[in-house]
């Protein structure tokens, strides 16, 4: 029974990530979700209660791996090393997570109201974290001066755009869906830039030498 209950919230999320990405949470239907998950609409209310519950539930479902994405920043390591693997982290969050992308992108283009307040902490004390450990390494004289804040942005938008604006990278690629080579070539050429850019010495681990 339990497999079958996560099936059920599996699908229910996955549809639902779907519909809120293309029409927002206002236009969104709970019958369109449930014909989209195949199930019958009584299953969406018995598995998340509310159209509300289950809006936050495809918040939920993106601010965990943003925050496990800042996991290199948690523990001590390297600028290649760290910015390398949190690059590569997002570009991934934007490939196996598209639609709850677009619909936390849209959340915060408007305020953010529907984030919990334990969400928004977790997340601004993470990227807090993480501006510190960069300017910790310029200070170290580890890379450029740049301004860690805007730095940060710009992976952000660099990263974020390959699910948020999907429509606009398929259509000047001519691919209707990239591949998983086009996403290893979007990071490896994010990191090349944020690499160069802030003069930051390139170092092979002890572990991939």
């Amino acid at each position: 029974m339990s497999s079958i209950r996560e099936r059920n919230r599996d699908l229910i999320l996955r549809a639902a990530s779907e519909e809120f990405a293309e029409k927002g949470f206002a236009a969104t239907k709970t019958s369109d979700i449930a014909a989209k998950a195949g199930l019958p609409k009584p299953n969406v209310y018995y598995y998340f209660k509310s159209k509300e519950n289950l809006y936050r539930e495809v918040l939920e479902s993106i601010v965990e791996p943003l925050l496990q994405a800042s996991a290199p920043f948690n523990q001590a390591g390297h600028p290649f090393e760290v910015l390398t693997a949190y690059i590569r982290s997002k570009i991934r969050i934007s490939r196996d997570l598209p639609h709850a992308s677009k619909v936390f992108a849209s959340e915060i283009m408007h305020g953010a109201p529907h984030l919990s307040r334990e969400q928004t902490e977790h997340l601004n004390l993470q990227a807090k974290h993480n501006i510190e450990c960069i300017q910790g390494w310029i200070d170290q004289g580890l890379m450029a001066r740049v301004d860690p804040h805007h730095l940060l942005f710009s992976i952000w938008a660099a990263t974020q755009t390959y699910a948020d604006f999907d429509w606009q990278i398929s259509t000047v690629t001519g691919k209707s869906s990239l591949s998983d080579a086009d996403y290893d070539a979007a990071a490896e050429t994010i990191i090349r830039l944020v690499i160069k850019g802030c003069e930051v010495e390139e170092k092979v681990s002890a572990q991939s030498a």
